[in-house]
């Protein structure tokens, strides 16, 4: 927050509750005591008979303490503009301080699990649900609680990986994040007629490629370098095969054109700073079990 921000805070804040006081006892000294009898209004409906009649002194008195708390709370803590107030107590410090007491408490545990071996780590049924967790409160936003993914968001239950499915890819995308980008083609087309050929070309290929196809050599010419000319793709550059039946962003003749002349652009974040190493494997290795097709990794991980 700058200065200016700051003073206008504080100037605003500071005759609000000069304002307030102000107000309840100037209301406080219209009109007659609280007696019952209150001075007649002159209104009227239906018998009933309208009177100045003031809250009672003790709900009065109720306004006035809640001023005096908030003068107090401003003094102590942050609310006046970037004054941190006496007891010098921030939000930012609070955080720090409750995630070394967490690190503190279940570091050792993160770690214990993190040094067993590949092996041990994916069959180990308490360090899956370590992972388990993880992946629900960093993870579930975007691929579901189950890891069955949507649109633009990958299925992490089938064995189809953009960047690999081994344990190590899988820790390398949690840790250093993904960046998956589709170039905009369009306007390498001669024409609309020769994006829809090409459209039909890239949704029959789960069938066989049809090589008779007038946009099989152009397929060869754009696609092929990154997604393989049988369509099978490349995890070095994350593009994914257009041989088999999944569709990260939909397999509609709309959603294939708009991939091929508007491009894609697919994001995972870096969580390594957020989690840090021994957490980022157990929620790797949870990952992997939820496509490992071991019976035994699976039932570890949903225990």
């Amino acid at each position: 927050m700058s200065n200016a921000w700051s003073i206008f805070v504080i100037v605003g804040t500071v005759i609000t509750v000069i304002a307030t006081f102000w107000l309840i006892f100037w209301s406080s000294s219209q009109g007659p005591e609280p007696s019952g009898d209150g001075a007649d209004t002159g209104h009227s409906w239906d018998g009933l008979t309208e009177r100045n009649e003031p809250l009672p002194r003790w709900w009065l008195w109720l306004f006035i303490l809640t001023l005096i708390f908030s003068i107090v709370y401003l003094v102590l803590f942050p609310g006046l503009g970037t004054q941190n107030g006496l007891l010098g107590w921030s939000q930012e410090a609070q955080y720090d301080e409750e995630v070394r007491a967490a690190e503190e408490r279940y570091g050792p545990l993160f770690a214990k699990y993190a040094a067993l071996p590949d092996d041990e780590l994916v069959h180990n049924a308490e360090a899956l649900a370590v992972g388990r967790s993880l992946f629900a409160n960093y993870c579930s936003q975007c691929h579901g609680s189950l890891g069955r993914g949507a649109a633009s968001f990958p299925n992490l239950t089938d064995d189809d990986w953009l960047y690999g499915g081994s344990l190590s890819a899988i820790e390398i995308s949690i840790k250093q994040g993904r960046n998956g980008v589709m170039p905009a083609l369009g306007a390498t087309f001669a024409n609309d007629a020769a994006i829809d050929q090409m459209v039909t070309y890239v949704r029959g290929m789960p069938a066989g490629q049809d090589t008779a196809s007038p946009a099989h050599g152009m397929y060869v010419a754009l696609c092929g370098v990154c997604h393989g000319a049988d369509g099978s793709g490349m995890t070095a550059l994350g593009a994914p095969a257009l041989n088999d039946d999944i569709w990260l962003y939909g397999a509609s003749p709309d959603a294939v054109r708009i991939s091929i002349v508007e491009g894609r652009n697919g994001v995972m974040p870096a969580h390594d700073k957020l989690l840090g190493a021994d957490r980022a494997r157990l929620l790797a290795a949870y990952v992997y079990s939820l496509s490992a097709g071991d019976d035994d990794v699976q039932s570890a991980a949903v225990r």
